[in-house]
């Protein structure tokens, strides 16, 4: 065995060797497919919060647009049927990988408007979203998706 073959196998860099085999275990639409989930929980359970029955929006929705979110340029009435409609809508979207991008972005532009004119000191939590909705507007759905299966990505 020579110095050189010493420095470049499995035990000379542990780390680069556990990266490559997770690389290999762990297919890149096995991470689009969670992504998308766990994106489409977060928004799909807070819209089913502002709702009763399907999507009967509810008079505490309307009362929590007007008194605590106040967002500008947009009448609460309005802003409380367009989140809720968008959370329900953009989510199952991303279940099924369908519009993957477009839905994700969507998602990202809500985060941004929730993290300036919302809750700005709840960053951490807006910035990990931002992280998972970025990785799907970049590499989109995945094989496991609509998006791919009707050659939409």
């Amino acid at each position: 065995m020579t110095m050189t073959t010493a420095r470049t196998g499995p035990r000379a860099n542990p780390v680069r060797a556990f990266g490559q085999l997770a690389g290999r275990l762990v297919p890149e639409n096995a991470i689009a497919l969670v992504t998308r989930l766990g994106v489409a929980a977060i928004f799909l359970q807070s819209g089913r919060t502002k709702v009763d029955g399907v999507l009967h929006i509810t008079d505490g929705t309307y009362a929590l647009f007007r008194d605590e979110y106040r967002l500008p340029l947009i009448p609460p009435d309005i802003a409380a049927h367009v989140a809720t409609y968008s959370e329900h809508l953009f989510s199952v979207l991303l279940i099924f990988g369908l519009f993957t991008r477009f839905s994700a972005l969507a998602f990202l532009g809500m985060t941004a408007a929730i993290e300036v004119f919302v809750y700005p000191d709840a960053w951490p939590t807006h910035l990990s979203w931002a992280g998972l909705l970025i990785y799907l507007v970049a590499r989109g759905g995945g094989a496991w998706s609509l998006d791919r299966m009707f050659r939409l990505d």
